[in-house]
């Protein structure tokens, strides 16, 4: 019997954990399973024609809120071109009302729910001629025409039972992608936006298999493993040996991690001080900073300890730092969301993600949706429009927001600008992305499609629009932004680049070796291409630096800076006067 297992995953870098637990957990009793992967992006003709010459038996299909739309119209093709095919539904999309999805769904014909390898082991079983399909729990399924439905969603109680999810074979074809990995299932929380909330406790991988498993992904080589533990640090006498384990590897794997940051204690903000650069990732969800809205959705935030462990670990400088916000909670209005936005943004995260409220199938803000006045999309995702605290021209121009957002300040291009830009709004970032977002939607930009080095100008338009009196500053600040993000590579032409002054000064540093020595350790001149590709020189007034490269407010002076591009960072030095001057020309240091 040949079994293919697929998906429509939200992008093509993303890969499915379920479907390789799956697998693995039923080969015992089929033939043949196989796995099969796509994007939303794809087009379901091309998806249904590369089923189809695959010739399965059964289809099984992986159901999230960003793909159920497009996979119950792949399932109904699919029974138009294979009608002897038996299609079978999993995934927290249909897990919670898998009668109305049977009943308005011809072309299904089981739906699993819950955590699927036992139930889907027990499916193939018996649809090989052994046993009958009543006695399977947590399953659902048409009989003479009737839906029926056999217990509740399900759990796999001992995790140690499930095999490694992943092949060589995977792990090589996934090795640049993002690779996801649990050492847990469950919270221990009961946030009611999310299905925490209709399920109780966490259950464990052993260390044991958690130290076998990692080291398998490490020993791949593979760019990143995100753990998709709901609170990967629920548990320290779980969570603290893994990172213990984690930082001792050498390796190049980045671990991305979501924790709840108030639960962080003395004895993990020591050792994550000391932890190698770029290992660990870590994402927290905030999601509010008003009370009422946190009790009303049962999250427990300790905000004091939240800006004090994020600080120290943003103090580090030696980890990715994420922190989540969501729009539409309830009590939560325009102005207290923007309150809300301040107080993350003040603890400098390198992204701050705004999310919008999702009325979850089976949460407990979908079951009080009436209670707050919430209207909201009728299809996947479910995505709030409006609620009794914010209306839908707010929720609006949030998205906008949103979007802006991402491209200034989550793009990490623009750090040391709107810094600054901050300062000038009195350190109201919310006030300022209002303002971004006001120039944006006046010039029609949200209906466009845009290039890095288009918002770059953008930026520099909406500069001059808003502080032309201080243009030379912010090209200058922007000229830097330019050099310390994308590597390097963005360069707009509009703004004030050195060009050939100070060439002299810059190849004369160039070939005195050691000299150059002191700023970039075993540094050897080869050939000026290689030079290109790796460092820049860039000279900046004296005062343009004051803020952040603790110069002193010396006008008139100039600032040789030296960037350097390594393979994950950029490394951006002063340098010393006497090392570049000649013929008398004055520098700041």
């Amino acid at each position: 019997m040949k079994v293919l297992l697929t998906v429509l995953n939200a992008k093509y870098i993303h890969s499915s954990l379920a479907l390789r637990y799956l697998q693995s957990y039923c080969q015992p009793a089929c033939d043949e399973i196989t796995i099969s992967e796509y994007s939303i992006n794809n087009k379901l003709l091309d998806v249904l024609a590369d089923i189809y010459v695959q010739k399965p038996q059964i289809v099984g299909l992986a159901c999230y809120i960003w793909n159920i739309e497009l996979t119950l119209a792949l399932a109904s093709m699919l029974k138009q071109v294979m009608p002897e095919i038996k299609i079978v539904l999993g995934g927290p999309e249909v897990s919670y009302d898998p009668a109305q999805v049977l009943t308005a769904n011809s072309a299904v014909d089981f739906v699993v729910q819950g955590e699927g390898e036992e139930v889907l082991l027990q499916l193939l079983t018996v649809l090989q001629g052994g046993g009958e399909i009543a006695g399977i729990s947590g399953l659902s399924w048409r009989e003479d025409g009737e839906v029926c439905t056999n217990g509740s969603p399900q759990q796999v109680a001992r995790l140690d039972s499930l095999p490694f999810p992943y092949s060589e074979q995977d792990l090589a074809e996934l090795k640049e992608k993002i690779v996801y990995y649990e050492s847990s299932r469950g919270c221990p929380f009961s946030c009611q936006y999310c299905l925490s909330s209709a399920t109780s406790g966490v259950r464990f991988l052993s260390l044991e298999r958690v130290f076998q498993d990692l080291q398998i992904l490490i020993d791949a080589d593979v760019r990143q493993v995100k753990f998709v533990d709901r609170t990967f640090n629920a548990k320290k006498e779980h969570y603290l040996p893994i990172l213990e384990f984690l930082a001792k590897q050498q390796c190049r794997t980045n671990f991305h991690l979501e924790i709840a940051a108030d639960i962080l204690d003395e004895e993990v903000l020591v050792f994550l001080k000391d932890a190698p650069k770029n290992r660990f990732q870590m994402e927290i969800g905030v999601q509010s900073t008003h009370e009422p809205t946190l009790t009303e959705i049962q999250r427990k935030n300790n905000w004091p300890r939240i800006v004090d462990n994020v600080t120290r670990l943003r103090s580090y400088g030696n980890m990715h730092l994420h922190l989540d916000l969501i729009v539409g909670l309830p009590y939560e209005s325009y102005e207290r969301f923007g309150q809300s936005f301040n107080d993350v943004y003040r603890l400098q995260p390198h992204m701050l993600q705004i999310g919008f409220l999702k009325m979850l199938k089976g949460s407990g803000i979908r079951k009080s949706a009436a209670k707050h006045g919430y209207q909201f999309t009728g299809y996947a995702p479910y995505e709030v429009l409006q609620n009794n605290y914010m209306s839908y021209d707010e929720v609006r121009r949030l998205h906008l927001l949103e979007d802006i957002f991402d491209h200034v300040f989550n793009s990490g291009r623009f750090v040391t600008t709107v810094t600054w830009l901050t300062e000038r709004n009195n350190g109201n970032a919310f006030h300022l992305f209002e303002k971004l977002t006001a120039y944006w939607e006046n010039h029609g930009l949200h209906r466009m499609a845009h290039s890095p080095k288009s918002i770059v100008r953008y930026v520099w338009d909406f500069c001059q629009l808003h502080y032309p009196q201080e243009n030379d500053l912010f090209e200058q600040l922007l000229k830097f932004d330019a050099l310390t993000g994308a590597k390097g590579t963005l360069r707009p032409e509009f703004l004030p680049w050195n060009g050939e002054e100070w060439t002299e000064e810059k190849n004369q540093f160039w070939r005195n070796d050691q000299i150059v020595r002191q700023y970039i350790e075993n540094y050897t001149f080869t050939t000026w291409r290689e030079l290109k590709r790796l460092y820049h020189i860039e000279v900046f007034p004296a005062y343009v630096l004051a803020g952040f490269a603790g110069l002193s407010e010396d006008y008139g002076q100039e600032v040789p800076v030296l960037f350097e591009y390594t393979e994950d960072d950029v490394i951006w030095k002063v340098v010393k006067g006497a090392d570049f001057t000649i013929g008398g020309t004055s520098f700041a240091l």
